[in-house]
């Protein structure tokens, strides 16, 4: 799926390898800003220990429990039939508006029609900008009807978050739909001309197979909060944010798809209203230094181990490498590595430039990784 600091590349550039050394002697792995899911599920599927994750946002927490909450595949082919028929019942009536071209007056028709959806709160929401008609109209109907029994629920929700992200025409987040300029509206096009129903088929039939050999769990709670019931012998992953910038910010769209509805939303991002955002206070520069320093010491004082990944340079949150390590070694003893890797660069839009992007979506920047072990 889209995701703007994924650590799916680094588990096959060191990352990985790094898990497979330290993970041997610890009693649980404990993933804190859990993300994409990708290191939670990664280290649940291939190590025979309990992984716990947690993340303040709640499509992240869907899209890691649909694998570590359970050790064994399912049979997906009746689930899929079966929610699939209840999903197309829900389509049906609707007389949807079509948009065979991408121009201006297209595109303003067809938000408008969105905008009269009152029952379906996606479509409303999100239907002429992230996704066409068509697409929302399916999300609002296979999210409405999410098989009624786990493990197939929790599955179903995370392949339709997982599709959205797919479909969404904006780049590799959802801070800002694409906008049908000149030069932006082919983006549109191939974005909206992705078939949503046979992509959340896809990948509720992967998810099905992929399961974890211990019993883990994923749940939505803070950072520093979920640090205090940590136990001695625990491998805790640290991946925080590294934008000044709010991640509910980006994610809004899978986070809306999460919960069902997001109420009304606002501006060009179509964003839902701050309560359902939530804060992190290491996205936020006056106070992310603190909020590490916190974190750290309680990890510490429950003589736990960490990996703590984060870009080797200056980031808006007021947080770079060399404040990392400097914070770190108050508490720990450190053993340190680098990786190159890629990261979003936030998005961003130049003057005079159509929505067009300003800089780059993704750079490479090296990775600091370091390895804490109790004093």
């Amino acid at each position: 799926m889209k995701y703007m600091g994924s650590k799916r590349a680094m588990l096959q550039n060191g990352l990985g390898e790094l898990l497979n050394h330290e993970v041997v002697d610890a009693r649980r792995f404990v993933d804190l800003f859990a993300g994409s899911g990708a290191v939670a599920i990664h280290v649940a599927r291939k190590f025979p220990i309990p992984v716990l994750a947690f993340d303040l946002q709640s499509y992240s927490v869907v899209l890691t429990a649909a694998v570590v909450d359970r050790q064994e595949p399912f049979d997906w082919q009746p689930r899929w039939e079966e929610w699939l028929q209840r999903a197309t019942v829900q389509f049906k009536p609707r007389r949807i508006s079509k948009a065979e071209r991408i121009t201006q007056p297209v595109v303003a028709h067809v938000r408008a029609w969105c905008d009269q959806q009152i029952e379906l709160p996606i479509t409303k929401a999100y239907g002429g900008h992230y996704f066409s008609p068509q697409q929302a109209v399916w999300i609002d109907a296979l999210r409405s009807t999410l098989p009624p029994h786990e493990p197939a629920k929790t599955v179903a929700l995370a392949a339709l978050i997982q599709a959205a992200s797919q479909c969404a025409a904006a780049p590799g987040h959802t801070a800002q739909p694409f906008q049908p300029t000149r030069t932006a509206k082919r983006f549109v096009k191939e974005a909206w001309d992705k078939e949503i129903v046979e992509k959340t088929k896809a990948v509720f039939e992967f998810l099905a197979g992929l399961f974890a050999q211990r019993l883990g769990e994923a749940k939505v709670d803070d950072a520093n909060q979920a640090a205090q019931r940590l136990i001695e012998g625990d491998l805790v992953f640290i991946d925080p944010p590294y934008s000044g910038v709010h991640y509910s910010r980006f994610y809004h769209v899978l986070e809306t798809i999460a919960h069902g509805s997001c109420g009304q939303v606002m501006g060009i991002g179509r964003y839902p209203a701050p309560e359902f955002r939530p804060r992190s206070k290491f996205s936020v520069s006056s106070e992310s230094a603190e909020a590490l320093d916190d974190l750290l010491k309680t990890i510490a004082t429950k003589r736990a181990s960490a990996i703590l990944t984060f870009p080797d340079h200056d980031c808006s949150n007021g947080l770079s490498g060399d404040s990392v390590r400097e914070i770190a070694a108050k508490h720990f003893r450190i053993r340190e590595r680098h990786v190159v890797s890629k990261f979003s660069t936030l998005g961003g839009t130049g003057d005079d430039r159509d929505n067009e992007a300003g800089r780059s979506a993704r750079k490479h920047a090296r990775e600091l990784m370091l390895v804490l072990k109790p004093k």
